[in-house]
């Protein structure tokens, strides 16, 4: 059998790199800035991220005894704010293919006192190891477009959901207005990565994260990958210009 993503190249922020290699050199970065993530996403949010999480934790309806999994759930944001929904009955599993990462959200979570009902795997967003039909409800926040084959990752998650169950996509997408689109590519390109530099020590790793967003499909385009992934009732809502969009779709 020969390995056809032997030639094959996908985008890493704007370089072209062979599709083997995108998972490693994204890993890298997340090891990269594991340690600072939480500062940094207030600081390059100006702490409205916190705000997203909290929109897409009341969009996604989960109720108390329900199988959420916090995909790409990183340092736990989500995991936090989704376990007293489901309670002493229900589970959070959260997950994250950066072993970094993930420890980082574990430690974080444990020295809050959060350690009923929550569970720590290690998994690719493309080949999702649970059986059929196991969740209630399946968020992914700001990961979507650090995945290699985005069709495969949702294919992965609607198999992995039960019916009814629902899928919350929050990610950058595209701001609506054209001035305020401007303003966003100046901060973007020049103050992240001016930022990563004073405050990570590692301007390379958010010069990534901002061309990873421009990269990444827009509103309407993800929205049609998730119908033809299965979805139904798909929809989008634009937060802050449209700089994130919170995309749900239900599995019928």
């Amino acid at each position: 059998m020969t390995d056809h993503n032997h030639d094959q190249t996908t985008h890493f922020g704007f370089r072209q790199v062979p599709v083997r290699e995108k998972a490693r050199l994204v890993r890298n970065v997340f090891d990269s800035v594991a340690d600072r993530y939480d500062l940094m996403n207030d600081m390059m949010s100006f702490g409205i991220h916190r705000l997203w999480k909290r929109l897409t934790i009341h969009l996604s309806h989960v109720k108390y005894g329900e199988r959420v999994l916090d995909l790409a759930g990183g340092t736990g944001d989500l995991t936090r704010l989704f376990h007293p929904r489901v309670g002493d009955k229900g589970e959070v599993v959260l997950a994250d293919i950066n072993a970094a990462m993930l420890r980082r959200g574990r430690d974080r979570l444990v020295d809050e006192g959060l350690v009923k009902g929550i569970r720590y795997v290690q998994v690719d967003a493309q080949t999702l190891p649970f059986e059929d039909k196991c969740f209630d409800c399946i968020t992914i926040a700001f990961g979507l477009r650090n995945v290699t084959d985005k069709d495969k990752a949702l294919r992965s998650m609607f198999r992995v959901l039960k019916p009814g169950g629902r899928l919350l996509v929050l990610e950058f997408s595209r701001p609506v207005n054209e001035l305020f689109s401007k303003f966003y590519d100046l901060y973007s390109f020049k103050m992240l990565p001016l930022m990563g530099k004073l405050i990570a020590g590692d301007p390379d790793s958010y010069r990534y994260l901002a061309e990873s967003i421009r990269m990444h499909p827009d509103q309407d385009k993800l929205k049609g990958m998730m119908v033809g992934a299965g979805f139904e009732r798909v929809e989008y809502f634009n937060l802050t210009q449209g700089v994130v969009a919170i995309h749900r779709g239900y599995k019928l």
